[in-house]
Formats: C-alpha cells, sequence, structure tokens
C-alpha cells in the first residue's frame, strides 16, 4: 500500500529524506521498499485536484486556461500556477516556480493575542491564561465569521459575572471594533496578495482558486477579491469545506496524476571544469589550471536545471565526468562517484565562474550528493600519458544523468563498454541533514 506525505511547496528533498526515515524507523514501510511506496506531493498540487473535482470546471477552464491555487492553511500559504495544456484528457502543467509564505491563520491568532495583551494589560482580564481562553473562542468563532462588516464583534469568553465595562467586557463577553479585529488580519493578509501578486507578475490569469481552512475566512476571501478582481482575475470558492484540501487532494493527486509538468524553484547545477576559450574567458586566465592532458581549465558552475524549468517524466540533463589514477586501478580501487549539486539561492544572476581558492559566491548552496559505484566500469579504463609530468595515468569516463520522475529527481550512470552504452544505479541524497 502507498504511503503519500503532502507537504508545503518550499520542502524539498532534505525534509523528504528526513520523512521517509521517520517512516522507516516507526516500521510503516522497511527500507527496501521504500522507494516504491512512499510518495511525495506538494499541498498545491494536492489542492488544485481537490479544487478541481468539487467546482464547476466545464464552465471556466478551456485548454490554455491560466489559473492559479492559493491554498490558505494554518501556517502557509501555498500558491501556484498552472496551464491547461488539454481538456479532454485533462492534463495541466506549472507555469513557473510554485509559492510559499509564512502566512497561515495562526499569525492571525498571534497577532490578535498581542492586541488583547496590550488593550487588557490594566485589567484583572489580562493573564495569560484569560488571554488564552479568549484566543480559543476568537479561533474557533470570532475570526471564522469575522468578514470586516461587523460594527462590533464579540470573544465569548467567561461568564455572566465577567464584567470590566472600561476594558469592553460585559457579562463574559468582550468586544471589539472591527479594526481592531482587521488589524489582526494586516500583515498577513498583505504578505499572501503580494506572495500572489508576484507569481501572477503580468500574466493574464483568468482564475484564482482559494482553498485551504485559512481560505474559508470571509475576510480573506474579501480582500482577495479586491486585490484581483479589479485586475480581471475571478476568485473562484469551492462549495466542499476546504479544510483538508490537502489531504483529500493527496489522494486524488494519486490517482489521477493531472498535473504533467513542474517547475524547477531553483537553478541547479555543478562545479565543473571547462576548456578555456581565449576570448570569453581572458579575463579569469589567473584563474585556469592545467589537467594531466596538457589542457588549460577553468572552474565554472554549469547549471543543470535554469529556474522555472518545466520538469516532465521525460525530461533529463546529462554531465560528463572521469576518474584518474597513478597505477591500473582493479574493480575494487575504483571506489565511488561524489559530486555536489548545488543551487543557486541568491541575489542577481547566476555566477558563472568560480574562485579556485575554494570560495564559493554567496547564494550558491549545496544541496544534493550523487552517489555511485563504479566498480562496473573496470573494463573501460584507459591508460594515457601525462603531458604535464610525463608519468602514465588512467582514466575511466562516465556521464551522470539527472532525471525527473514520479514527482523526484532520481540519478543513473552511463558508460560506454566496448562500443556498447552502458547504465548503472546512482543515489541523490541530500547534502543537509535537519
Amino acid at each position: 500500500m502507498p504511503l503519500i506525505f503532502c507537504t508545503p511547496n518550499g520542502w524539498d528533498m532534505s525534509e523528504h529524506s528526513l520523512l521517509t526515515e521517520a517512516a522507516i524507523s516507526a516500521g510503516i514501510v522497511p527500507s527496501s521498499d521504500s522507494e516504491e511506496r512512499l510518495w511525495f506531493v506538494t499541498e498545491g498540487e494536492a489542492s488544485v485536484h481537490y479544487s478541481l473535482a468539487h467546482t464547476k470546471t466545464a464552465e471556466w477552464l478551456k485548454q490554455d486556461t491560466l489559473f492559479a491555487v492559493t491554498d490558505a492553511g494554518g501556517s502557509t500559504v501555498d500558491s501556484t500556477l498552472y496551464r491547461c495544456r488539454s481538456r479532454t484528457p485533462l492534463a495541466l502543467e506549472e507555469v513557473c516556480a510554485s509559492a510559499c509564505v509564512q502566512a497561515g491563520g495562526v499569525f492571525v491568532d498571534r497577532a490578535m493575542q498581542t492586541i488583547l495583551e496590550n488593550k487588557l494589560k490594566e485589567s484583572s482580564y489580562g493573564d495569560s491564561d484569560m488571554i488564552a481562553a479568549m484566543i480559543r473562542q476568537f479561533e474557533q468563532k470570532t475570526k471564522r465569521a469575522f468578514d470586516g462588516t461587523q460594527v462590533s464583534n464579540t470573544i465569548q469568553f467567561g461568564f455572566p459575572r465577567d464584567n470590566d465595562k472600561s476594558h469592553g467586557i460585559i457579562k463574559g463577553k468582550l468586544s471589539l471594533t472591527s479594526d481592531e479585529v482587521g488589524s489582526a488580519y494586516t500583515d498577513v493578509t498583505s504578505s499572501i496578495i503580494d506572495s500572489c501578486k508576484e507569481l501572477l507578475g503580468a500574466l493574464l490569469v483568468q482564475h484564482l482558486l482559494l482553498v485551504g481552512g485559512f481560505g474559508e475566512s470571509p475576510y480573506l476571501k474579501k480582500q482577495i477579491r479586491q486585490a484581483f478582481e479589479k485586475q480581471g482575475t475571478q476568485v473562484v470558492t469551492i462549495d466542499e469545506p476546504s479544510k483538508k484540501a490537502a489531504a483529500d487532494g493527496a489522494v486524488i493527486w494519486y490517482l489521477a496524476q493531472l498535473v504533467e509538468g513542474r517547475a524547477a524553484r531553483f537553478t541547479c547545477g555543478i562545479l565543473g571544469a571547462v576548456r578555456y576559450d581565449n576570448k570569453r574567458h581572458k579575463d579569469h586566465e589567473s584563474k585556469c589550471f592545467t589537467n594531466e592532458a596538457g589542457e588549460k581549465r577553468l572552474e565554472v558552475f554549469i547549471v543543470l536545471i535554469p529556474k522555472n524549468t518545466i520538469l516532465t517524466n521525460d525530461w533529463r540533463s546529462s554531465w560528463s565526468s572521469q576518474a584518474t589514477y597513478n597505477s591500473a586501478p582493479t574493480a575494487s580501487k575504483l571506489g565511488k562517484f561524489k559530486d555536489e549539486l548545488y543551487t543557486w539561492q541568491g541575489d542577481g544572476p547566476v555566477p558563472y565562474v568560480l574562485n579556485r581558492k575554494g570560495k564559493l559566491p554567496s547564494g550558491l548552496i549545496k544541496s544534493f550528493r550523487i552517489e555511485a559505484n563504479l566498480s562496473s566500469l573496470c573494463s573501460s579504463v584507459k591508460s594515457d600519458t601525462s603531458k604535464v609530468s610525463g608519468e602514465p595515468y588512467w582514466v575511466v569516463r562516465y556521464k551522470i544523468d539527472v532525471l525527473f520522475r514520479s514527482m523526484k529527481l532520481m540519478a543513473r550512470l552511463r558508460w560506454i563498454e566496448n562500443g556498447v552504452e552502458r547504465t548503472g544505479p546512482a543515489t541523490i541524497i541530500p547534502s543537509v541533514k535537519l
């Protein structure tokens, strides 16, 4: 039986690896079977499946329609922009990297707690226990009904004997103005709207689907509509309660698999050495080095996956590599290939030429490690003579493929043996342990 983890848009292989280890440690799946039985889907993608299952898509979803899905949950708000590639059968594709902001409903509760602490600091009802009781009632009732039009909003927290008229407490009810309640939403709604505007950019997006537990907030719906409908984007809500949109959507996703292309969130690549080009690299000649073959080389960041690349199940990127030895290697001596994948998370353009002294540009993050056993390549080892030292050396050449399959980045080893292409397994491991 498969196990589906539905995770925030901002999570990647590091968090997935942690969840995989937890599932194995808990005895839910054996290590040998985890690759096949554990599936990961973003909350945004799960939500789009849930939304399309519970809206009248025939009325608005056409081929090439651009639409966004915003899943406003308890802590995170995930937004994704999609294009409808096909109506029959239904197929979707991400347009660009999805967005994830910490601006869920819990932050409204925290803002309200601060408001109440300041409002009641001179009241006998301002202790932590009373404030906690008020926040519970606010979350369960007041927040869910608030749409900004109420003249007065009450939090029922106590008994008829509880009174402090100077602070708005009468018979166990605290009265708040709409401005007071609305101020608890200000930072959260601004963050959500800014995130959506950045995602949509200048594109003509016809529809924005708002789902999630916090997405049911009348006030948030009103603010989203005011922000986007004036620019021609219709805000669509669903008839069914959407608090479990991610959970239910994950099951629908597993069965339907409507999304065929997903956008890379970061530029990803490797550190490699390219042949020095006097025209292109003239300003960086001081950073060059000479390899055993006598070639002048320059260490650069080689991009494998540009940001916003649409990754489909037939996507592949490859690079050539080699290992050199001072003596003819046996199968056991060939050892293990290791290479690092980096993501560019900095501001400005992606760096190209790197510093040979081991310093990486700020923003270039070591994110994943690829490992593969080279022992199968023993018969592909070639000998040569170093043009630098004149000494013999042995080299084995191969390629590494990075593939996107079943929502996961995967890798494999590829080499030529006696004129025939061979492939072998490789593993992608997160470099950062959580």
